[in-house]
């Protein structure tokens, strides 16, 4: 993104500029967040940044963890525009050698990872990690496609699963019952499952997709602006109506040892 806009815009620049499922999950993140209220946070797998940034602006002090180079440069810019480069810090790391990281070990009252997992061939190996990075009392909120979630349209398919990490999904998503597996294997006592992001998030991320592939980023951005608000005014009555479920499930786990 050109930072031009996050020194316009601030924040919210780093959310709208990507598409409506990003917003989705950092609202839900910043009601569990609030909750939390105070404490250091790891963010697994932070991209660029945003949701580290939006960690400390609520007034964490956040770690974020990326495998690229480019990624940790634009994260650690943008946190400086926004002026919470101090609480907001941005490193290097394969997640898939987060057990590595042994000075990181226990010292994290919140872990975030959204989008992420389903990446992993070893995903009880990611949970036991974000579990070891934890204090007592921890809290991982995780975000992962839902298993049941209807396809998006052009440029989404369930069928697209890779065999190996290379940067497609390695399964299709999870269910409520996979993710208490999941935690049950780990020691992560489930506190919550939700679900986020609508009909209108889903279906305007797919047509920005394909004016992405067709045009360019900034023209789809504009094209897609004046619909964004649609799925923050429409998507609960539209799921609460037609039983749509949501394109990402949401778990609230607590590390009680």
């Amino acid at each position: 993104m050109n930072n031009l806009l996050v020194k316009i815009f601030g924040f919210s620049a780093t959310l709208v500029h990507g598409d409506c499922l990003v917003v989705d999950r950092w609202r839900w993140l910043k009601t569990k967040l609030k909750q939390v209220k105070s404490g250091k946070i790891i963010d697994i797998g932070c991209g660029s940044g945003a949701f580290t940034i939006g960690s400390a602006k609520l007034g964490f002090d956040a770690l974020g963890l990326s495998w690229d180079e480019r990624n940790r440069q634009v994260a650690t810019e943008r946190a400086k525009i926004i002026k919470v480069e101090d609480k907001a810090k941005f490193e290097i790391l394969d997640v898939r050698h987060l057990d590595t990281r042994d000075d990181l070990l226990g010292k994290y009252d919140v872990a975030i990872c959204t989008e992420n997992i389903e990446h992993i061939l070893n995903d009880m190996k990611l949970a036991a990690d974000i579990y070891d990075v934890l204090m007592p009392g921890g809290v991982l909120l995780l975000t992962t496609p839902n298993y049941n979630y209807i396809p998006m349209g052009i440029g989404d398919s369930k069928t697209n699963i890779s065999t190996i990490e290379d940067g497609r999904h390695v399964r299709i998503g999870y269910t409520e019952d996979d993710l208490f597996k999941l935690c049950k294997s780990t020691g992560f006592e489930v506190i919550s499952i939700e679900y986020c992001s609508g009909f209108f998030s889903q279906k305007l991320t797919a047509l920005s997709r394909i004016l992405i592939k067709g045009t360019s980023l900034k023209l789809a951005w504009i094209v897609m602006l004046p619909f964004r608000l649609l799925p923050l005014l429409l998507d609960k009555l539209i799921s609460k109506l037609f039983s749509w479920p949501g394109y990402s499930i949401c778990l609230v786990a607590k590390k009680n040892v």
